[in-house]
């Protein structure tokens, strides 16, 4: 067995990683244990840990008491797994069609895919709520229109790099594979699901992890389309949570807690899948 040999170059590298962890960990768990402090508490000693005297769930009963956490979970959650469900499909389609099919007009709507990330939302976002508009579904009192609303243009906004994504993967899938199907009676879409799916499940749950999460933290969007504070997502709740509640550092802290933790737990878990998908889509394509 071979013994791992270190050098002052990977040290140095290390170092540097671990420093640069640091520098984006620590703000975060200052948050937390801010979180835990009564607000006359956060101004006088900010630093210290929330043991003994300083110790109090105060902020975060008052969050779950005056804010309507739970529904602006549940939306939250809602508009993103609709939005990342609804990515996966189309924009797997779309890259199957992109790389197996020859037809006209295929590498104009290539160029067009990567043109459409060089724009960004706000560019679009009043043109995109006028037409909304027209269709009925903004600025309405019901709950699933208004959802429809916001998850209609988080879409959009997530196609392109969806598609390539999925497209550097499915490039390099073998095609004897797809072609051993059809000769089995496959028609394109049981091959698309049965074949094509399997074969790239990394990619596609990059996809899908990476639309959920930029849904969730997608607050420009929905300050246009979420009004009504029944229909707030929690960006949305935090965003206006100072005008709600004044200039509460330890209610902020206990929100922004409730914002980012199930960000990170989904991260934690899911981290394998996004480097995976990740690499093995750039190496392919």
């Amino acid at each position: 067995m071979k013994k791992k040999k270190y050098s002052i170059s990977s040290a140095l590298i290390y170092l540097v990683l671990t420093v640069w962890a640091l520098t984006t960990i620590y703000p975060i768990l200052w948050v937390v244990q801010n979180s835990f402090k009564a607000k006359d508490k956060i101004l006088s000693d900010s630093f210290s840990l929330p043991v003994g005297d300083l110790f109090t769930l105060a902020n975060y009963r008052r969050a779950f008491g005056n804010l309507n956490i739970f529904g602006a979970y549940r939306n939250s959650i809602f508009i993103s797994c609709m939005v990342a469900l609804v990515v996966v499909v189309l924009a797997g389609m779309a890259s199957f069609a992109l790389v197996r099919y020859q037809f006209r007009l295929r590498g104009f709507l290539q160029s067009m895919v990567v043109a459409a990330m060089m724009f960004p939302v706000f560019a679009t976002i009043i043109p995109v709520f006028r037409m909304e508009a027209g269709w009925g579904i903004a600025n309405t009192d019901s709950w699933g229109l208004t959802m429809l609303s916001v998850i209609l243009p988080q879409i959009a906004g997530n196609l392109s790099f969806a598609i390539v994504v999925l497209t550097g993967f499915i490039r390099g899938l073998p095609l004897e594979l797809e072609e051993a199907a059809y000769m089995e009676g496959c028609n394109a879409f049981q091959i698309f699901f049965k074949v094509v799916v399997p074969l790239t499940k990394p990619s596609f749950a990059t996809v899908a992890i990476f639309s959920f999460l930029w849904s969730y933290n997608d607050l420009f969007t929905q300050m246009f389309f979420l009004r009504t504070k029944d229909m707030w997502a929690i960006t949305r709740l935090l965003n206006e949570l100072t005008s709600m509640e004044g200039t509460n550092y330890g209610l902020m802290a206990a929100a922004v807690t409730l914002v980012v933790v199930p960000v990170v737990i989904v991260y934690i878990f899911l981290q394998k899948y996004i480097i995976k998908g990740m690499t093995a889509g750039a190496v392919k394509g």
